[in-house]
């Protein structure tokens, strides 16, 4: 969390310290317009850096996975640049668009413009002048739009497929916004670094806009793959499925993710990898639970023999640390990366003591048995609670079953309150946050 939220900030105290080298909000003489010429500058320029750097993260850039510590953090950072660029365009458009329409209204006088045309100008700033107008009218309704489509986005109700759907649109109004940046963004600012870093951050988001527009993102990490065998857990309703990989996949690490296309009307849905690597065998094993729409229905549409694409793998939780101790806190479905990681410590062991905390308010005899045996094979200690019977696991609980807490770290992975929840009773304990080690898997 620390990264992205450095991440974050870094950017746009970047692209502010840099913007104030160039220009001030402090105009002389300071007027209404004189301030909304500047102050719309301001805006825009942050507006676009953010949604520029959003739309390079769209594309999972695998190289910024270990810097931001893993596709699920770098999503988070994605929805909070996306975020912050929308709050920032509507503060941009409002006194861009806002200050016509209340001179229209006689609340504001008009403004005395001053004398010259891209006729006195240099070539490239003329033709900059030139499209001023058309780039304004352009960028008015695609921010319309894109308002729109991002505030779908942030609606956990709409459905995953309609999502990835309407969301693939911003990339082509992305592209319309670069053109609107480029041709009013102040012409001086290009001779300066905030003009090279805005040139730097539109072009990365350019080339990604393009990349999602001709379905080409994650295009090197896709491998062909058919269904071996399904399992269901009527009690948990859940389906595990095993996949036979073709020539392509490069392997993957215990805790990591992939996405998987069964259909390709309902795209490509992310799921933790249940299984270790083996280059003989070549397969994978996804443990999906019934949670939304197409998880569902993949029990009646899913079949064994059918084709699917996967890509991968993702994701940066993977074990590693310097601690001879390590407690696992699976929540539900948060079960699956340790399932992988027990599968490698068995074939692979190491010199750690685990405990495995596997808590559940379903239960099946049959899945847990297995657990139980993926436990034993990896010499895991295993603990497991079911709500209705054990009550809720907290932070007591697990300081209580390991005296040794203290010098462990914690993986967990599982349902964000009781994430936030067992955190926070670790590390106000005592416990240094940087032994918290959590996934964030959302992908919206």
């Amino acid at each position: 969390m620390k990264n992205i939220k450095f991440a974050l900030w870094g950017l746009v105290l970047s692209l502010v310290g840099l913007w104030f080298l160039a220009d001030t909000l402090l105009p002389k003489p300071l007027t209404y317009f004189t301030f909304r010429n500047v102050f719309v500058q301001f805006t825009g320029t942050l507006a676009m850096g953010t949604m520029s750097a959003a739309m390079i993260l769209s594309v999972r850039p695998k190289w910024l996975e270990p810097r931001l510590s893993g596709l699920d953090k770098m999503y988070r950072l994605h929805k909070w640049l996306g975020v912050t660029g929308l709050v920032i365009a509507i503060n941009h458009w409002w006194w861009a668009q806002g200050t016509k329409w209340m001179v229209g209204w006689g609340w504001l006088p008009r403004p005395q413009r001053g004398q010259g045309g891209p006729q006195s100008l240099g070539l490239i700033e003329g033709w900059f002048r030139s499209q001023r107008r058309f780039a304004e009218s352009l960028a008015d309704w695609v921010f319309y739009a894109a308002v729109v489509l991002m505030v779908l986005a942030l609606v956990k109700w709409f459905p995953y497929h309609l999502f990835q759907k309407t969301h693939k649109l911003l990339a082509a109004g992305y592209l319309v916004l670069v053109f609107h940046g480029v041709v009013l963004i102040k012409f001086s600012y290009w001779a300066q670094p905030i003009g090279w870093l805005m040139a730097l951050l539109m072009l990365g988001g350019t080339v990604s806009a393009v990349l999602v527009l001709l379905n080409r993102v994650g295009a090197s990490r896709k491998t062909r793959g058919i269904v071996e065998s399904l399992i269901y857990y009527p009690d948990l309703r859940t389906l595990q499925t095993s996949i036979k990989l073709q020539n392509g996949w490069r392997g993957h690490a215990a805790g990591q993710f992939a996405f998987v296309t069964s259909d390709k009307k309902e795209g490509a849905h992310p799921y933790t990898i249940a299984s270790a690597w083996d280059t003989t065998e070549r397969r994978l094993a996804f443990i999906i639970k019934a949670l939304g729409d197409n998880t569902s229905k993949l029990r009646q549409s899913l079949k064994v023999g059918d084709s699917v694409i996967v890509e991968g793998p993702y994701g940066c939780f993977n074990f590693q640390d310097d601690k001879k101790h390590q407690i696992w806190v699976g929540g539900g479905i948060g079960i699956t990366p340790f399932i992988a990681r027990m599968k490698h410590l068995a074939q692979t062991p190491e010199q750690q003591e685990i405990d495995l905390f596997y808590t559940t308010a379903d239960f099946s005899r049959e899945f847990i048995d297995k657990l139980a045996a993926d436990a034993q094979a990896a010499g895991v200690r295993l603990h497991v609670l079911v709500d209705s019977k054990d009550g809720l696991l907290n932070a007591d609980r697990i300081r209580a079953a390991v005296p040794k807490w203290q010098s462990s770290s914690i993986w967990f992975s599982g349902p964000m309150p009781f994430r936030d929840a067992l955190r926070d009773g670790f590390v106000k304990s005592g416990l240094a946050s940087s032994d918290f080690h959590q996934e964030l898997f959302e992908m919206r």
